[in-house]
């Protein structure tokens, strides 16, 4: 039996992290009853983004054109590409301002126990895009985690194989910390302080 239209937007509104049954129930209401016209705004960019949001082709993150305006602006530093997780943590490390360089968002981490490991996350294009010639440091900022560390020591090891110079921003991140929670002072220390992956 298809769920009623209002079952099916409450399970629908779940799916965002953090959203359990009770706030999903309570933005379902407040949609329908205070803001309608908002609800169709939200349901119409949901579309729009999903049809128009694709990956870069050259950092993965997330933008409308085949290549992101970062990696097309003659002002980034070329030598330099920083690894992050996430397209959040990437936002985190321009606000720093401390980094002038492009990046690479692995678009997540490996978690065996999540069945993420190494070809789930394309690292054979991260390699590619390290070896382009351009590349002479790559930059590993991978979240404080076991995750993030352990995707930090399994890219390591993989560029290292491949004579490239691998680096790891500094412990100013707390460990277990994740970088989209972490104050840009700490972060622009992190990244000051970084240091040669032992991989």
């Amino acid at each position: 039996m298809n769920p009623s239209g209002l079952d099916g937007l409450i399970e629908a509104l779940r799916c965002l992290p953090g959203i359990g049954p009770k706030s999903a129930q309570r933005m379902a209401y407040h949609l329908l009853q205070h803001d309608r016209a908002g609800a169709r705004r939200l349901g119409g960019a949901l579309l729009h983004a999903l049809d128009a949001i694709r990956h870069c082709q050259r950092c993965n993150t997330f933008c409308e054109a085949e290549v992101c305006e970062r990696c097309l602006s003659p002002k980034r530093d070329r030598t330099q590409l920083c690894v992050v997780e996430t397209p959040v943590d990437m936002n985190m490390m321009e606000q720093t301002l401390a980094y002038q360089g492009l990046y690479y968002v692995l678009m997540g981490r490996i978690s065996p126990l999540e069945g993420v490991g190494s070809r789930e996350l394309a690292l054979e294009r991260l390699l590619a895009r390290a070896l382009d010639g351009e590349v002479r440091e790559v930059i590993l900022a991978t979240n404080f985690t076991n995750e993030g560390e352990a995707t930090a020591h399994y890219i390591s090891t993989m560029l290292r194989q491949k004579g490239v110079e691998v680096t790891r921003i500094a412990r100013g991140v707390p460990v277990g910390g994740e970088l989209e929670y972490v104050d840009s002072g700490t972060l622009a220390q992190a990244l000051r302080e970084r240091k040669v992956s032992t991989g």
